[in-house]
């Protein structure tokens, strides 16, 4: 066993230079704002998109440092994914499994369809890009994989049934992907976001964004550079001893109490 080492110097803790980062789901919103505080610790970034590829390479061309945008459905092209990174950018040190499905749908009128396509892409995206992923984290001698789940995987909301199952089977197979990869030196962790702003929110969900406000003891919609923060975090030196733990960024709304 391998005995204390010495802490990495302040001025180095959230530093990504030389490091690769790959970014699911980074089109727009929360992804999109991942890409980037990467981008700004020293990381270079791929930025993947499913079907919004433009947005994509426009992201990755503003982004700079050799950023790439790469393109493939994270459930099925996984392989090829990581492969095009390595292709572009020559190694990966960090995936974050940003990209999910999130449709509202009442329980008793939830399509079998509709169930299918949430879990293969919010599950089966997370397992598989997790999976074509550990060879090249092993070359790099190690690295970190952070999962972007939701406050929903821990407590529901109405309309979301097929979503909640999924963030929190996201939450399950962080811990077990951690016990498994630890020892190869790559670190799992999951981050579970609260209601994150985006344009047009409040004019499409007055009530919910109301409700949100009165129940957040912090008074305020989370914002992507909130959850990015928590992703480079995790990802970095800072957190070197941190794997298998989900990491709430909601403002405190999971702190009150629901009776």
């Amino acid at each position: 066993m391998s005995g204390p080492v010495s802490a990495p110097p302040v001025a180095s803790l959230l530093d990504l230079s030389g490091r690769v980062a790959l970014v699911t789901g980074a089109s727009g919103g929360i992804g999109a704002g991942i890409a980037r505080r990467l981008a700004e610790a020293g990381a270079t970034v791929a930025v993947h998109a499913h079907t919004q590829h433009a947005a994509a390479e426009a992201l990755a061309a503003s982004l700079g440092g050799g950023a790439v945008a790469v393109r493939g459905d994270v459930a099925d092209d996984a392989d090829a994914l990581c492969a095009a990174v390595i292709a572009a950018c020559g190694r990966l040190d960090v995936v974050v499994n940003n990209a999910a499905l999130q449709p509202v749908s009442a329980l008793v009128d939830l399509a079998a369809a509709e169930l299918a396509d949430v879990l293969r892409v919010n599950v089966g995206g997370v397992v598989r890009m997790t999976q074509a992923a550990v060879p090249h984290l092993r070359r790099a001698g190690g690295g970190a994989v952070v999962n972007i789940a939701s406050i929903e995987g821990l407590q529901p909301a109405v309309g979301h049934s097929h979503y909640v199952a999924s963030k929190a089977a996201v939450l399950a197979h962080t811990r077990a992907a951690a016990l498994e990869l630890g020892r190869d030196g790559i670190r799992v962790n999951a981050v579970a976001p609260g209601l994150i702003h985006r344009d047009g929110l409040e004019d499409a969900w007055p009530e919910g964004v109301a409700r949100w406000h009165a129940a957040c003891p912090l008074g305020r919609l989370g914002r992507p550079d909130d959850v990015a923060d928590a992703v480079l975090f995790l990802a970095s030196p800072a957190a070197r001893w941190i794997t298998g733990a989900t990491l709430v960024v909601d403002g405190g709304v999971l702190s009150r109490n629901t009776w």
